[in-house]
């Protein structure tokens, strides 16, 4: 437990009084009515919904998952994540476009759009429960987990302790100002974030028992540790960590976030945005300072605790208190910052607040948006007025935050959590991107994939088949082979569920034609998946839009080829000036310039085409 001073419980108190002021002082133009509660009457700029998303994904939670990650694979065990980049660049220069142009108050909505009849009502009810409410809450429990151990080292708070200082004040914002007031204090909290986390990395490296970058470098610890690439003499760890995130994982999970073809509360930005080209560029915002500058202050911050707490006993040893199922590799993070001084120890916590409450406001902004709009407005109060639904939007926020505290109490660590909600979406991306684009995919197609990578997902973690398949490690701490190798269970989910959705597509009815035509004249996607439809039209002299011609989906994916290396490279060159391998980090950056120079003439095409 750390001693605060005078200083840092003002900062602590200021930052806290006008996170409340911006919630209240919103609230009256946020319960006009539910698209201003949970869209801000879609007049936001790009900048601002940029920053909101940056700050949204900088979570409590996510620092310690990058420590874990670090500690235990090394620097390259991000690429488990930074092969999202992929999607969401597909996102920006396809998928955005097409979000903002669906005009719908929620993605759960699209379901109406694209599909017809009980099944698209019964898909759009269920995924809201689904995706608003269990999936919701167990990234809400995943980012209260790590204010609980946050306050448990850092403060010596109890569980509930920290979950009732932290929770009450950001339900409060967010029930009261709506999406608006999430937008707004995400403005400020990135800004505290960023500071907080760029101040403490500096500050750690430097510490007498660290001794600088340099000397941390050279640690027998870390030295291993540092590859930004995996080891490539070693096949296992290259196909874990680098070949299946890049070649399967980005486009075939589905994971809060990162979701293949946009969604989620990604996709409530975009839909909040003044336009088609705010859509896009919020989101490449977002996708450049999410991997591209963010990750390396916690990055720094894990292998500094690799010098000072080289392992669970050293971490136990230090903070004794910490109940033995709350002990990982996460835990180093926030005990790193135990031995930050007085002012920047407020910033830092400060910092940590922030990411706190941008994360658990938005998730409880986006989640209540699925269970008034797409679940009680639909099956519950079709008549509800705007003031009710605005209500209830306030009730189910708190609700939300009341499971998902109960959830996080249970939880150990977050790499589990993150685990978790990868496996579950595994198998389901490539509906999700292929939606738009081929008319053959129908409700069923969804419904199926949903369930079956769902069920295949819960019989390979929580039955004996898993270990019978994939082999498992015993009481004794020694590692049993299966019939395939542990590496292959993603791909081999995806292969069972691709299998199961195309063959329910292909024996069950299409969606009737008055449907296709309809979501083709609202969201024009274009391609030869539509290419049926426009003549079936043509045929039947309805008149419908033909974009085949204009087809902006090539430049887009040539737009999201050189964006994966424009932030790659960027990424990287930060990485390697951190590092003072200055000629490889010159070479990343020259290659960070072209790439950004092509990109804007690419840009400009497919802004053409937007507007």
């Amino acid at each position: 437990m750390i001693e605060l001073s005078a200083l840092d419980y003002a900062l602590i108190f200021i930052f806290f009084s006008v996170t409340l002021f911006i919630g209240i002082w919103v609230s009256k133009y946020s319960g006009k009515s539910s698209t201003d509660f949970f869209l801000s009457g879609r007049r936001m700029p790009w900048w601002l919904l940029g920053v909101s998303m940056v700050a949204t994904t900088f979570s409590t939670d996510t620092p310690n998952l990058v420590t874990d990650i670090v500690r235990t694979n090394g620097v390259s065990g991000n690429w488990v994540w930074w092969a999202f980049l992929l999607t969401g660049l597909l996102t920006v220069f396809i998928y955005a476009k097409l979000w903002r142009k669906s005009n719908v108050l929620t993605d759960m909505e699209f379901y109406e759009i694209r599909y017809g009849g009980k099944p698209a009502k019964f898909l759009r009810a269920f995924r809201s429960l689904y995706l608003g409410l269990i999936f919701n809450v167990i990234t809400l429990a995943a980012v209260n987990l790590a204010a609980i151990k946050i306050g448990g080292i850092m403060l010596g708070l109890s569980p509930i302790e920290t979950l009732l200082i932290g929770g009450v004040v950001t339900v409060i914002f967010s029930a009261a100002g709506g999406f608006k007031g999430v937008v707004y204090t995400d403005f400020l909290l990135f800004f505290v974030a960023m500071g907080g986390a760029i101040g403490a990395a500096y500050y750690l490296v430097n510490l007498p028992e660290v001794g600088g970058i340099e000397t941390m470098m050279s640690h027998k610890n870390v030295i291993d540790k540092l590859s930004i690439l995996p080891d490539f003499k070693n096949a296992n760890t290259v196909i874990t960590l680098l070949i299946i995130p890049i070649a399967v994982q980005w486009w075939s999970s589905w994971y809060p976030g990162a979701e293949p073809g946009g969604g989620g509360y990604i996709a409530q930005r975009m839909l909040a945005t003044k336009n088609a080209n705010h859509a896009i560029a919020s989101t490449l915002f977002f996708n450049i300072m999410h991997y591209a500058v963010r990750p390396w202050p916690w990055i720094i911050v894990a292998l500094t605790s690799l010098v000072v707490f080289p392992n669970l006993s050293s971490i136990k040893m230090a903070f004794p208190n910490i109940s033995p199922d709350k002990l990982g590799h996460d835990l180093a993070y926030s005990a790193m910052l135990t031995k930050l001084p007085s002012g920047l120890l407020g910033l830092t916590l400060l910092s940590l607040g922030a990411a706190y409450m941008s994360t658990i406001s938005t998730q409880l902004n986006w989640g209540s948006s699925y269970i008034v709009n797409d679940f009680y407005k639909q099956q519950i109060n079709t008549k509800a007025s705007e003031k009710r639904l605005v209500t209830v939007g306030r009730i189910s926020t708190v609700i939300l935050m009341v499971l998902s505290a109960i959830v996080a109490l249970s939880l150990t660590n977050a790499k589990q959590l993150f685990d978790i909600l990868l496996e579950f979406g595994a198998g389901t991306g490539l509906v999700y991107i292929l939606r738009w684009f081929w008319w053959r995919i129908n409700a069923w197609s969804e419904i199926s994939v949903m369930f079956s990578a769902a069920i295949i997902s819960l019989l390979l973690n929580f039955s004996s088949l898993g270990d019978m398949l994939f082999g498992y490690t015993n009481e004794m701490g020694i590692d049993v082979t299966g019939v395939f190798p542990n590496w292959s269970k993603l791909i081999i989910v995806v292969l069972v569920t691709t299998i199961i959705w195309l063959s329910v597509t292909f024996v069950t009815q299409p969606e009737k034609k008055e449907v296709l035509f309809n979501f083709y004249n609202k969201i024009e996607p274009g391609g030869p998946g539509w290419k049926t439809i426009i003549e079936k039209a043509e045929n039947e002299n309805i008149t419908i839009t033909n974009t085949q011609e204009k087809w902006s989906v090539p430049s887009g994916i040539l737009a999201m080829f050189l964006g994966c290396i424009l932030i790659y490279s960027a990424m990287f060159a930060t990485g390697y000036w951190i590092y003072g391998k200055t000629t490889i980090a010159s070479l990343l950056t020259t290659v960070t310039l072209i790439a950004s120079f092509l990109l804007v003439r690419i840009w400009k095409k497919i802004k053409a085409v937007v507007l």
